[in-house]
């Protein structure tokens, strides 16, 4: 269970609708990787963890990891490869997180 004050807030909304909808982010959404309780996003893990995935979903991960902090660089060339789906996804992660 998500708290709601993590849900509303800009900095956790936009990572959190990633991993809620991204079907191989969803898998992580665990406190080994993003810990509700303690409000903590292990990037080094998530990182180590999304060797050997596709270019879309390595996409996808620093999305969200950018949209949380800003200090985790997203190339957004890289959304060229998202499908249909993965770009609703990520739009709306960046509506939440920047507005509009």
């Amino acid at each position: 269970m998500i708290p709601e004050e993590l849900l509303q807030d800009r900095y956790w909304c936009g990572l959190l609708h990633i991993f809620m909808n991204h079907s191989k982010l969803k898998q992580y959404l665990k406190p080994e990787f993003v810990d509700l309780e303690e409000c903590t996003v292990h990037t080094d893990k998530l990182k180590k963890a999304s060797v050997g995935w596709s270019p879309s979903e390595i996409f996808m991960l620093h999305l969200a990891l950018h949209l949380f902090n800003g200090r985790n660089k997203v190339d957004m060339y890289g959304a060229d490869r998202l499908d249909g789906n993965n770009t609703e996804i990520a739009l709306k992660a960046l509506r939440l997180r920047y507005g509009g």
